[in-house]
């Protein structure tokens, strides 16, 4: 089977490499010839562990190719994915001008039977918007048939979600594209991978209720910490005896500064929007935004309250994607915090294992370094930002050596508040109490 995946960013190019590591014929194809020319040399746009090597021993068994030809792909091709971009609009709407630009193209283009898939994500009652357009637009009739079937990668560990999901969602009306695209996964569903076959409009709102929620957690269990820090409680613990519920589940119960990325924030926006356009309040992911928006100040408010005046301080920020195993920065909760403090006259110096390149381009006024104990070198405080595994087990007597003050921001929680205080830190982190000897008593 041949397949093109319109669209060669992150979705995209994890997509058209793991499809072509199934045994799939795949072109993956986008308009920037500079990309494409560099896929094809081998160089990979993104930070994504294990997908350098997959595209590389896909390209070589020949399964894999990259092309700026939408049109030569559209016709060699029986299923067309939609992997382009849905930014957010002013609005909190999903921008679908790329996604309706490439329908305006298969339409012109195709020559034959297509399934058309949206991988991207899509407001409900894209797929019928979609049919509109595709079947006005045909210079001769073809059958066609419209899928969604939503994508749910995480960042840093997307090459183990498409080859071992926890769930495949197809959404379609037709029984041969129901067909196709089981084949198209039929290596998924030898090992006995769940498959959800629906229509269109719920399986696009599966893609925003699924992430809706997952935020949902994260905002909730920071509001627990913020009661936990009111009320003296841990709230590692409670996040543990929550999580042993099975039906709660352990998992997204890791309290800090906020969700951010590329997903989490502009489809719990695009969500509230859908509701709003269709005569109904969903208070609940008002109210997750909300909190989301406010964590992000109360950490700005932690570190102040830390480290005192920051006019004039030197911070070391460590850690800087929004996640750890990605350089993606949009919407990171480091973007806000950094700013804020840069407002209140703090000068910052940060590290990165991977995202400095892409941090460069929305943050100005910060010194950029690799090594964190460059970045804690002089500086009057440490924050960690991003739980990176290199950052888990640091020296910690060098960092106190290195600072100015033995102040350590964790807002991740990575390290014990115990250990740290016997080491002579003052340490604050997120929901867990802990009894911070004098900065003076610390120095002795």
């Amino acid at each position: 089977m041949n397949i093109a995946i319109i669209g060669s960013g992150y979705v995209g190019l994890v997509t058209g490499a793991c499809f072509a590591e199934l045994g799939v014929n795949v072109v993956c194809v986008d308009k920037e010839k500079e990309k494409i020319e560099n896929l094809k040399k081998g160089v990979i746009p993104i930070y994504e562990p294990g997908l350098e090597e997959l595209v590389k021993n896909n390209v070589a068994a020949g399964r894999l190719s990259f092309t700026t030809d939408l049109g030569e792909a559209i016709r060699e091709s029986l299923v067309i994915f939609i992997a382009v971009g849905t930014p957010p609009r002013g609005d909190g709407f999903a921008d679908l001008s790329h996604v309706e630009k490439v329908a305006e193209t298969i339409a012109e283009t195709m020559n034959g039977y297509k399934v058309i898939v949206t991988k991207s994500t899509v407001p409900v009652g894209t797929g019928e918007r979609l049919r509109e357009i595709i079947g006005s637009g045909l210079k001769e009739h073809f059958d066609f048939d419209i899928v969604s079937n939503p994508e749910f990668l995480r960042e840093g560990s997307a090459i183990e979600d498409f080859l071992h999901p926890n769930r495949v969602v197809i959404g379609t009306s037709g029984q041969q594209a129901a067909a196709i695209m089981k084949d198209l996964y039929r290596p998924l569903y030898l090992i006995e991978t769940p498959m959800l076959i629906t229509d269109v409009k719920t399986a696009e709102m599966v893609k925003y209720a699924s992430n809706a929620f997952l935020a949902t957690k994260i905002s909730f269990i920071n509001e627990v910490a913020n009661l936990c820090d009111a009320v003296g409680a841990n709230v590692q613990d409670v996040a543990k005896g929550m999580g042993l519920d099975r039906r709660i589940g352990p998992k997204f119960l890791h309290p800090g500064p906020g969700y951010g990325g590329s997903c989490f924030p502009k489809d719990v926006s695009a969500l509230s929007k859908i509701a709003k356009n269709n005569g109904y309040d969903f208070n609940i992911i008002d109210a997750v935004m909300a909190v989301n928006q406010n964590q992000r100040k109360r950490m700005v408010d932690k570190i102040k309250q830390a480290v005192g005046n920051l006019k004039g301080k030197r911070l070391a920020v460590i850690g800087l994607s929004f996640k750890p195993n990605t350089d993606d920065m949009r919407d990171a909760p480091s973007i806000e915090i950094i700013q804020a403090l840069q407002k209140m006259g703090a000068q910052i110096v940060a590290c990165d294992p991977a995202a400095i390149h892409e941090a460069k381009k929305v943050l100005s006024g910060v010194t950029f370094v690799e090594d964190p104990y460059e970045a804690i070198e002089g500086s009057d405080a440490m924050i960690l930002m991003t739980e990176w595994n290199p950052y888990r087990n640091l020296d910690l007597q060098r960092i106190k050596k290195g600072l100015n003050a033995p102040i350590m921001i964790d807002l991740r929680n990575i390290y014990h508040p115990q250990q740290m205080i016997d080491l002579g830190f003052q340490y604050v982190s997120v929901g867990r109490p802990v009894s911070h000897p004098s900065l003076n008593e610390s120095k002795k």
